[in-house]
């Protein structure tokens, strides 16, 4: 007996011994509440990451493959260094204006059993981590591909997901998909799987133990975009590289790189609540711009014909009423949409943009990203594709006075086609040009990245609430996902706030919208982007109430300060934004009852709001209330409703 106790013994001090052993580095974020540990494990590097001492990724496995080397086994521990970070910035097109961001970092070096090295370097914020790899060159080899990444994330079996599948390549409309327009199942098993995996963002529930948001970062034309992927262990999901059909399998799907090289940033998110989610800066605190603007930029708000009236609006007299309503509006932009070259022609157009400049509205023109990458037929078409005829066309939009473009049909994730986003993009500067992208991936820190970036749909968004009538049942579902997910990683150009009753040109008949006015009213609110399309028409100057068409005229799209408030994901939201000295706070119900929320609205204490809400007959009304001096105000918010509080 004596015996065997002494051998137990002796195993557990092989065991702890070993794991100390096989731990290298620990470092936690400034507040101390987030921790991150790295190991080494029979040659292969791993990570973990615990929030307030409770697990929120468990032990996940590191690593890349090279066409020149393997970096995801036989490893060899080296050494390690740390160092603080810290820096200020700003950045007007973002959730938040002002950014102070303050992280503890941790270097790992390791080398592979050909004798080449690889570095890791994590950045610990609080509430966020962070990491890339860097390659330096592998003897006389300056140059590698990067095939793929072990890079895993270990979910505690409590977990629940809240994420939208890649759509399958080659497919939709003309052949244009992936463009990030799937929707998404909320609370769905760990493990579930998806054809061609998962978009970035996506949003973990780890029961009681709080929230993980798993996205990337810093994506440029030196690496490819990536997305999540399942494994055949339920729990851990992996990082994938684009699938070799996007593009019409053309290109690489995985990354060229020149040595010493660095792939795009991880990111974590983690809290016990869903506030650091949303008020998250960390996809931008961890870049810097690739440029410097060739002037100021304008952003703000947009009208837009095509969402309602499409093709047949695309006409020189319609657009005409639509440069009217932005103008009546005191909206900075109109859209002109798909076939204005052919409706309108580069003359005639002449004509409009100066017009609309008479009016003081600036023009912004759509395009096609076509190209040889998918079917879409609209035009302009194989004017963005070339670098020659990108620059000649340009020219001649700087010369026309244009203000921007919204590019669409990308459909693709690799570093070809991501390649071409930058090319646009840095072509776009130098002519003064704002870019809009739309059919496309997610933004990856653009914002920061590129000055004249106005922001991606890459969301399930308005044109198919006038499509399809099961998109316009999960409306309000949607909505409440957005702001946890999708737009907390990047700007959304959703293009939505209709205030027409029936989605039609007549406002009429078919496509009933099933969501309140008060609804539309707050997601101008919620959904974010420094350039934003409302669908409101001319017909909605006389059939809107004046308070709503007061409100719509004067909300900002650039908000100095983005704060939680309430919401479960699929359920209900409640956010509050500030622009300069006026607070919004707007929310949206999703359930099929009256949502009765106490609030908490510091920034509102002892202060007079005005109040839009609906009543249980679904109609929209407004009145002046009061906020109580603690901050604290009641509401009940009614199914596919919203409400806005404003001061």
């Amino acid at each position: 007996m004596k015996k065997a106790t002494l051998l137990f013994l002796s195993l557990i001090i092989f065991c702890l011994l070993s794991q100390v052993k096989a731990q290298i580095a620990e470092i936690s974020s400034p507040d101390g509440q987030l921790k991150l540990n790295v190991f080494l494990e029979e040659g292969k590097a791993l990570y973990s990451v615990t929030f307030q001492e409770k697990t929120g990724i468990d032990k996940s496995p590191l690593g890349l493959i090279t066409n020149e080397s393997d970096f995801s086994k036989n490893l060899k521990f080296i050494n390690y260094k740390m160092n603080l970070i810290s820096k200020k910035y700003n950045n007007e097109k973002i959730k938040k204006s002002e950014i102070q961001y303050k992280a503890n970092a941790l270097t790992v070096n390791f080398m592979n059993k050909d004798q080449f090295d690889i570095s890791i370097e994590f950045q610990v914020s609080d509430n966020n981590v962070a990491f890339r790899y860097e390659i330096p060159p592998m003897k006389d080899r300056f140059s590698a591909v990067v095939q793929s990444e072990i890079t895993g994330y270990r979910f505690p079996d409590q977990t629940t997901t809240f994420l939208s599948p890649m759509m399958k390549p080659m497919t939709g409309f003309a052949r244009t998909a992936p463009s990030y327009e799937s929707g998404y199942k909320a609370d769905a098993e760990l493990g579930v799987k998806a054809d061609y995996g998962y978009v970035f963002p996506g949003l973990f529930h780890v029961g009681n133990d709080g929230w993980v948001l798993l996205s990337e970062t810093g994506v440029n034309s030196l690496y490819c975009a990536s997305h999540l992927n399942t494994t055949s262990e339920k729990n851990l999901y992996q990082v994938a590289y684009p699938h070799m059909a996007e593009n019409n399998g053309f290109g690489s799907s995985g990354a060229a790189i020149s040595l010493p090289g660095k792939t795009s940033w991880r990111t974590i998110t983690i809290g016990d609540s869903l506030k650091p989610i949303v008020e998250t800066t960390v996809p931008f605190d961890l870049i810097e711009p690739l440029y410097e603007p060739s002037q100021k930029y304008q952003f703000g708000r947009s009208t837009w014909s095509w969402i309602l009236w499409q093709d047949n609006s695309m006409n020189y007299d319609d657009q005409t009423k639509f440069i009217d309503l932005a103008s009546t509006l005191n909206y900075e932009f109109i859209l002109i949409d798909a076939l204005w070259d052919k409706n309108i022609g580069k003359d005639r157009m002449k004509e409009l943009i100066q017009y609309a400049k008479s009016k003081n509205v600036s023009v912004m023109l759509w395009y096609n990203s076509n190209g040889a990458a998918n079917d879409a037929p609209m035009g302009p078409r194989n004017k963005m594709s070339s670098s020659v005829e990108r620059k000649k066309e340009m020219k001649w939009l700087q010369e026309s006075g244009i203000k921007g473009l919204k590019v669409d049909f990308f459909g693709g994730d690799k570093q070809e086609t991501i390649r071409l986003y930058e090319d646009i993009l840095s072509d776009a500067n130098d002519f003064g040009l704002t870019i809009i992208f739309h059919g496309a991936t997610l933004p990856r820190g653009w914002e920061v990245m590129y000055p004249n970036y106005a922001g991606s749909e890459a969301v399930l968004a308005s044109e198919m609430l006038y499509f399809s009538e099961e998109v316009r049942k999960q409306e309000a579902f949607f909505a409440t996902l957005h702001p946890f997910i999708r737009n907390t990683v990047g700007s959304m150009e959703f293009g939505g706030t209709f205030l027409n009753k029936f989605l039609t040109k007549s406002n009429k008949e078919k496509n009933r919208r099933l969501t309140t006015d008060g609804f539309q009213l707050a997601t101008a609110v919620l959904f974010q982007n420094p350039i934003q399309m409302f669908a409101i028409m001319p017909n909605n100057l006389t059939d809107t109430p004046k308070f709503q068409l007061d409100f719509i005229k004067d909300v900002p799209t650039l908000w100095d300060e983005t704060v939680f408030i309430d919401g479960y994901p699929g359920k209900y939201s409640v956010i509050a934004r500030r622009h300069q000295n006026k607070w919004y706070v707007a929310g949206v119900n999703a359930e099929k009852k009256p949502k009765k929320l106490k609030l908490n609205l510091p920034m509102l204490a002892d202060k007079k709001v005005e109040l839009m809400n609906d009543n249980h007959s679904e109609t929209t009304f407004i009145k002046q209330i009061s906020i109580n001096k603690k901050g604290v105000y009641e509401i009940k918010i009614q199914p596919n409703g919203g409400f806005v509080l404003k001061n």
